[in-house]
C-alpha cells in the first residue's frame, strides 16, 4: 500500500484517500548510455520542437487551463528522498487521448551548497531539460506553462511520468553536481493542483519582491542568456537586475 505523502510548497497539504498516488525511484543509468533505457531520444537536439494539435497524446495546462505551474524548491537534505519520482493522480497511460489537463510539476533538490535564491534560475531550466525529450514539448515557465506529448512518441512508449521524471532526474544532477538529492513531483489531480496553485503563487510574488529590490549597482555581475536561440536563433538576453530578460 503506498503511503499517502504530504505536499508542502509553503503549508503541508494531505493528499485525499481518493486520490491516486504512485511512488517510484529513478533507476540508475544504464552502462551503454545515460538515457538508453528511455524509449524516446533525449537531448538538446529536441529544443525548440513542436507539438501541433493533431499530433498530441495529450495536452498538460495550455491558455485554455486555468491552474498549472511548475516550481522548483530547495530544501534541507534530510527532507528529500534521492530520485523519488511522485505522480498525484492518473499518470500519463491514464489520460484520455485528446485531452487537455491541470497540470504541476514541483521539483525538490538539496546540496549543501545549495541556497534558496538558485530557485529561479534552476527552475528555469525545467523549460530547457523537458524540450530534450522527444514529443515532449514545453513552453513557458512558472504558472503560464503548456506542455504537449506526442502520439509518436506515446507509441515509442513515453506514457509513464515516471520516464520524463527519470530524465529530467539525470539532467539536473549532470549539470549541476552541486545536487546532492533530488525528488520530482507531478500533479494531474485536478483539485490538488487548484489546491497547490495559489501558494506557488505565493513563492513567485516573493521571489519577484526580492528581484524588484535589487539595483544594477547592488550587483557585480550580470548574466548573458540564449535559451531562447532555439527558436530565434540571433537572440541573446543581457540580464540584470534592472533588465529582466524578455521571457520573465
Amino acid at each position: 500500500m503506498t503511503v499517502k505523502p504530504t505536499l508542502n510548497i509553503l503549508t503541508p497539504i494531505e493528499i485525499p484517500e481518493d486520490v491516486s498516488v504512485k511512488v517510484f525511484k529513478a533507476p540508475p543509468p544504464p552502462p551503454k548510455g545515460a538515457f538508453s533505457d528511455i524509449p524516446v531520444d533525449v537531448g538538446p537536439q529536441y529544443e525548440g520542437q513542436r507539438v501541433r494539435a493533431k499530433e498530441m497524446y495529450v495536452e498538460l495546462g495550455g491558455p485554455k487551463v486555468k491552474y498549472k505551474f511548475e516550481l522548483f524548491r530547495i530544501r534541507k537534505l534530510e527532507e528529500v528522498e534521492d530520485g523519488e519520482i511522485i505522480v498525484i493522480g492518473p499518470d500519463l497511460s491514464e489520460l484520455k487521448e485528446g485531452e487537455r489537463y491541470p497540470y504541476a510539476v514541483i521539483i525538490e533538490a538539496a546540496g549543501k551548497g545549495l541556497e534558496p535564491g538558485a530557485e529561479g534560475v534552476l527552475e528555469r531550466r525545467i523549460h530547457e531539460f523537458s524540450n530534450y525529450i522527444q514529443g515532449y514539448m514545453h513552453l513557458n515557465q512558472r504558472y503560464d506553462i503548456w506542455l504537449r506529448v506526442s502520439k509518436k512518441s506515446f507509441k515509442k512508449g513515453l506514457n509513464s511520468f515516471k520516464l520524463i521524471g527519470t530524465a529530467l532526474y539525470r539532467l539536473f544532477k549532470s549539470a549541476f553536481p552541486i545536487i546532492e538529492k533530488m525528488r520530482i513531483i507531478f500533479v494531474t489531480e485536478p483539485k490538488i493542483v487548484e489546491m497547490l496553485y495559489e501558494q506557488a503563487l505565493k513563492v513567485y510574488e516573493e521571489r519577484d519582491r526580492r528581484a524588484l529590490g535589487l539595483r544594477d549597482e547592488d550587483v557585480d555581475m550580470f548574466y548573458a542568456c540564449k535559451l531562447c536561440q532555439s527558436f530565434a536563433p540571433t537572440h541573446v538576453c543581457i540580464i540584470t537586475p534592472e533588465r529582466p530578460s524578455a521571457c520573465g
